[in-house]
């Protein structure tokens, strides 16, 4: 990892270091909030310190009661500059909390309304390890290991150094499969998702990001945990779902939910995590790295989408376009 990475990581991790932290937030919007929520999980799942994530508008509305000068308040934007997410930054500060800024953007607005700035690459030639994912997951172990220090910690940083080979490794090994679904779906109109654990904000950002804001195919993210409880009424022969097989401790939500579904759909599409290649990566961490890798496998099902229904995942109607 590049040294002015590092640097940054650990200026952020010793401030939380020093500090008695009452509670973590993660906020952000779309897929930035997404991406921060994996790291909400491993949060929730390692501490016995309370988190949460918010959507940024949404965290300054509601002014969390816990906010403070004990709390860390970890932000992202792509950009750096979503408004909301600003005004976040801005807001948490106010309240005394220590604020991290996490984008590819170091001069941006985010990052000058933060207190801490952790900053990745971008599309410039650099491996995964100093990308979006390589420098967040190495500030979260990295915060996990000073608040409660545990060797599997250090591991999982050591292991991101095989992140790059892991996501050429799995893009290539999934490659027809997602290619084919794009030919298979590409007359769909709507296209439901499913996961659980970690692997819900998989879905969540799949759904939202992908289906809806970049190919406009009407998508609903459903927890299989609540599949349930409401939404499997939906179930028919030719309603298609995406289910993404989770790798972890709720992998049997998932696997109910699979079974369930096909039943009475004839389009189940599973993508499952324990079948990824997991080169390098110790037995006992591969729930931390699969969020990770299944979102590049994923976003190879959107391309493949992309490709056959002739939709660019560029275009838009109205964001950046207008006033909204």
């Amino acid at each position: 990892m590049k040294t002015e990475h590092v640097n940054q990581i650990t200026e952020a991790v010793n401030a939380v270091k020093a500090m008695d932290v009452k509670n973590f937030y993660f906020v952000a919007c779309g897929g930035s909030m997404a991406s921060l929520a994996t790291g909400d999980y491993f949060l929730n799942r390692e501490l016995d310190i309370p988190s949460r994530v918010y959507t940024s508008n949404e965290f300054v509305h509601v002014d969390p009661k816990g906010l403070g000068e004990n709390s860390v308040v970890i932000l992202r934007s792509h950009s750096g500059t979503t408004p909301e997410t600003v005004e976040a930054a801005k807001f948490a500060r106010s309240k005394g909390a220590v604020t991290i800024a996490v984008s590819m953007e170091v001069e941006s607005p985010l990052c000058q309304a933060a207190e801490y700035v952790v900053h990745y690459n971008y599309k410039d030639g650099s491996d995964a390890i100093d990308g979006e994912t390589g420098v967040y997951f190495s500030l979260i172990f990295g915060i996990l290991n000073a608040v409660s220090p545990n060797e599997k910690y250090d591991r999982v940083l050591k292991q991101l150094s095989h992140l790059e080979n892991l996501f050429e490794t799995n893009k290539k090994n999934t490659f027809d499969r997602a290619f084919e679904y794009g030919k298979e779906n590409k007359r769909e109109k709507i296209i439901y998702t499913m996961g659980s654990g970690a692997y819900y904000h998989q879905a969540y950002s799949f759904t939202s990001c992908l289906l809806m804001e970049m190919l406009w195919i009407h998508s609903n993210a459903i927890h299989s945990g609540e599949f349930f409880h409401g939404p499997f009424e939906i179930t028919d022969f030719d309603v298609p779902f995406l289910i993404i097989k989770g790798d972890g401790p709720t992998r049997p939500l998932d696997e109910r939910a699979i079974n369930f579904a096909e039943k009475f759909s004839n389009k189940v599409e599973v993508v499952d995590v324990a079948e990824l290649d997991y080169t390098g990566v110790d037995e006992d961490l591969r729930e931390y790295f699969g969020p990770a890798i299944a979102g590049v496998v994923l976003r190879q099902y959107a391309d493949g989408l992309a490709e056959h229904t002739g939709h660019p995942l560029s275009v838009r109607r109205y964001m950046w376009k207008m006033e909204y």
